[in-house]
C-alpha cells in the first residue's frame, strides 16, 4: 500500500543500483514495539515452517534477468512468516472486509485467512465486516471461526457482502479503535487499496498499533512478481466459453465476425490466455500492444483478408485496448465509485468501424 500524500511507495536505495519499493510498517511510527516468537515455531503441525522463515532483508527482484554491468534494479520485500512477530496470539483481534466487484475465489481467501489465523497462529477473535468499508460503522459484524467458514469456498460471491466507495475514513478508524481491532485484512482492487492506504495513514496519525493488510483482488493478473492473482483461472475459463459461442455464430454466417470483449483495463492477460487456450481466435487485441485501423498492416486490412480466406473470423478484445484510437470528443473523465477511470466502449466503436469498412 502506498501513501496517499505522495502516491508513491517507500523507496530504499542500496549499493549497485538496488532499489527497494517497500511498504509502510508499524515500526515506522512505533519503533519501540516488543517482538514475540512466531507461534509456528512451537506448533508441531507446522514445525517444518521454521526452515523457511523469511529474513527481514529478503527481497524479490522485479526482473530476473539483468545486465552483468548494470544496476540491480527494483526489488520488493519478500512475503512470508517471520521468526519474530509484533503481536501475541491472545491479543490479536482481527477483522476481514471485502470491497468492490465480485471475483471468483473471494470466499476461499476469507476461509484461508480465518483458517491460518486460527490453526497456525492460535487467534481466537476474528470478525467479518458486513457490506464493505461502510460496514465498519453502518452494519453488524459477523463472528468468524473455522466452523463458520468451513464450506464457504463452495459458494459464489462473498459471505461478507461488498460495496463500492462512499466511505468515511474517520468513522472506519473510530470503529476499529472502539472495537479493539488490531489487524485489518482488506480484500479489494485498486480503489479498495487506495482506501486501505488512507485508513492506514489515519491509523498512523493516531499512533495505533493496528496492522493493515491489503490483499489484491484482480482477475486481470496485473500484479508484478506473483504468478497468478486469485480468480484469474476462472476468468480465462469463462472467457473461453464466450469465444467458443462467438466462433459457432461466426462460422454459421457468411462473412461472420465473432467479437468478444473481455475484462482487462490496463492488461491483456485474460484475453491473451483465453486466446491461446481457445485456438479459434484470429486476432487478439490487448492494451500492451498498440494497433492501428487504416493502411497497410492495419486491423481493417487484416479483417478483409481473413474473411476472403475463411469466410468468418473471431476477434478478442481486452476492454483497455485501442483507447488511444478513439476520438478525443469521446474521451471520458468520469470515474466509478471506487475512483477508477471509466473507459470508453472501444468494443462498440470498433464494431461500428468494421461495419462501415465492410459495407462501404
Amino acid at each position: 500500500m502506498t501513501s496517499p500524500r505522495s502516491n508513491k511507495p517507500k523507496i530504499v536505495n542500496g549499493p549497485g543500483g538496488y532499489i527497494l519499493q517497500d511498504v509502510p510498517h508499524l515500526i515506522d511510527y512505533l519503533p519501540d514495539l516488543p517482538t514475540y516468537t512466531n507461534p509456528l515455531q512451537d506448533n508441531p503441525a507446522y514445525s517444518v515452517v521454521k526452515q523457511y522463515f523469511v529474513d527481514a532483508d529478503d527481497s524479490v527482484p522485479e526482473k530476473v534477468v539483468v545486465h552483468k554491468d548494470g544496476p540491480r534494479g527494483i526489488h520488493f520485500r519478500r512475503a512470508g512468516p517471520r521468526q519474530k512477530v509484533y503481536f501475541e496470539s491472545d491479543e490479536v483481534h482481527a477483522c476481514i472486509v471485502t470491497c468492490g466487484g465480485l471475483c471468483p475465489g473471494l470466499n476461499t481467501v476469507i476461509r484461508e485467512i480465518v483458517s491460518s489465523l486460527s490453526y497456525m497462529y492460535g487467534v481466537k477473535k476474528i470478525l467479518g465486516i458486513d457490506g464493505g468499508y461502510r460496514g465498519f460503522y453502518a452494519k453488524n459484524t459477523i463472528p468468524l471461526n473455522s466452523k463458520v467458514v468451513n464450506d464457504i469456498h463452495k459458494r459464489g460471491g462473498t459471505i461478507l457482502g461488498t460495496s463500492r466507495g462512499g466511505h468515511d475514513t474517520t468513522k472506519i478508524v473510530d470503529s476499529i479503535q472502539d472495537r479493539g481491532i488490531n489487524q485489518v485484512y482488506i480484500i479489494g482492487g485498486d480503489g479498495t487499496q487506495r482506501g486501505a492506504s488512507v485508513i492506514f495513514e489515519e491509523i498512523r496519525r493516531r499512533g495505533l498499533k493496528v496492522a493493515v493488510v491489503g490483499i489484491p483482488k484482480t482477475i486481470d493478473n496485473d500484479i508484478p512478481v506473483i504468478d497468478k492473482s486469485f480468480g484469474f483461472d476462472t476468468a480465462v475459463e469463462e472467457a473461453q466459453r464466450a469465444i467458443n459461442a462467438a466462433h459457432v455464430e461466426a462460422e454459421s454466417n457468411e462473412n461472420g465476425i465473432g467479437f468478444v470483449k473481455l475484462m482487462g483495463r490496463y492488461s491483456g492477460f485474460i484475453a491473451m490466455y483465453a486466446t491461446l487456450a481457445s485456438r479459434d481466435v484470429d486476432c487478439c487485441l490487448i492494451p500492451e500492444s498498440p494497433f492501428y485501423l487504416e493502411g497497410e498492416g492495419g486491423l481493417l486490412e487484416f479483417i478483409e483478408k481473413r474473411l476472403k480466406e475463411h469466410g468468418h473470423m473471431v476477434i478478442v478484445l481486452a476492454e483497455g485496448a485501442g483507447q488511444d484510437l478513439m476520438s478525443k470528443s469521446m474521451e471520458s473523465t468520469l470515474k466509478d465509485a471506487s475512483g477508477n477511470k471509466l473507459l470508453k466502449d472501444v468494443g462498440l466503436w470498433l464494431a461500428q468501424s468494421i461495419k462501415v469498412r465492410l459495407l462501404s
